[in-house]
């Protein structure tokens, strides 16, 4: 199951989750993505954790301005002040939570608050990874976004590349490496996102890989990849990797994503590797879904990331 034991290159008996939600709405433009960390609790993630036999500290969520309509930004980042505050606070409590000997589980909430995560959580070792399961790429930059909104930027932010409020949150940069990435899912990606890919050679499944050689092979070459060359793993679970007829309720659905059992099958292969350190999902929207649906699979898939087995 997950490695309970991997902090800061120490062996240490850990099995309390601290569960963080952050209701961010401000990193995109559809409303409803700051329920999700509502929706999460009300899916029952606390009894579903609890039933693995974790300590589970639900430290409830962190602060977030509302929107402020008729301020304008210096910055064509919408939201910017806003979301910076958000993750900074968020970056100091993970920080705290994985110091004190505790799994990080963040709930969301947009993407961008992937940012304070990862902030948090790389202070904490050398080599970090991150397995980023997304339909997008989220690298985009001030400078490549078609839209200025930052849930599509929060990977490239965390490489050090954007706007510097946003990359300086914690107080250091980069936050990880590009040969210590794998992005699993993605199917849609803007031109500025393929060419930094190239650039810094960051390696992507998308969903063709996933279709030709299997979810398994996918799962088994990137818990490969990065067993050998990091000493945490940190697992930012985008909802909309999932294809929208199973995961309705995300702000930017792409068809032709992946399935609800490979999902499973995925967070069942990471259970079993011990590789996974910290975990966040996100883009959890409980206006476009139906009946709590993609909440509802949230829990399930972390469940799978927890260890939970048929038999």
């Amino acid at each position: 199951m997950i490695d309970n034991k991997r902090v800061r290159g120490k062996t240490s008996v850990k099995t309390r989750l601290s569960i963080l939600g952050v209701p961010m709405d401000l990193g995109q433009m559809r409303r409803g993505v700051d329920m999700g960390p509502s929706a999460i609790r009300y899916a029952g993630v606390i009894s579903r954790l609890e039933n693995l036999h974790f300590e589970v500290e639900d430290l409830g969520d962190i602060p977030v301005r509302k929107r402020e309509k008729n301020v304008e930004n210096i910055s064509s980042l919408r939201n910017l002040d806003s979301v910076v505050l958000a993750n900074i606070s968020l970056a100091k409590v993970v920080d705290e939570v994985i110091g004190k000997g505790n799994f990080p589980l963040v709930i969301g909430g947009d993407h961008s608050i992937a940012i304070g995560t990862i902030a948090g959580v790389a202070r904490h070792y050398n080599q970090l990874g991150v397995i980023w399961y997304d339909a997008h790429g989220d690298l985009n930059t001030q400078e490549t976004s078609p839209s200025g909104n930052i849930h599509g930027m929060p990977l490239a932010v965390s490489l050090g590349i954007g706007h510097p409020s946003l990359t300086n949150i914690g107080g250091y940069k980069p936050k990880i490496r590009p040969e210590n990435i794998v992005i699993i899912g993605a199917r849609d990606l803007d031109q500025g996102e393929k060419e930094l890919i190239k650039e810094k050679n960051i390696k992507v499944y998308t969903m063709h890989e996933i279709d030709r050689l299997s979810m398994t092979k996918v799962i088994e070459e990137a818990i490969i990849y990065l067993k050998g060359r990091t000493d945490g793993v940190h697992l930012s679970f985008d909802l909309d990797c999932l294809d929208p007829h199973d995961a309705p309720g995300v702000g930017t659905p792409v068809l032709g994503g992946v399935s609800y059992r490979e999902s499973h099958l995925a967070m069942e292969m990471f259970a079993e590797s011990g590789l996974i350190t910290s975990v966040e999902f996100v883009e959890v929207n409980p206006i476009l879904d139906e009946r709590n649906k993609t909440a509802e699979i949230a829990v399930a898939l972390a469940g799978s990331l927890f260890g939970e087995k048929l038999l």
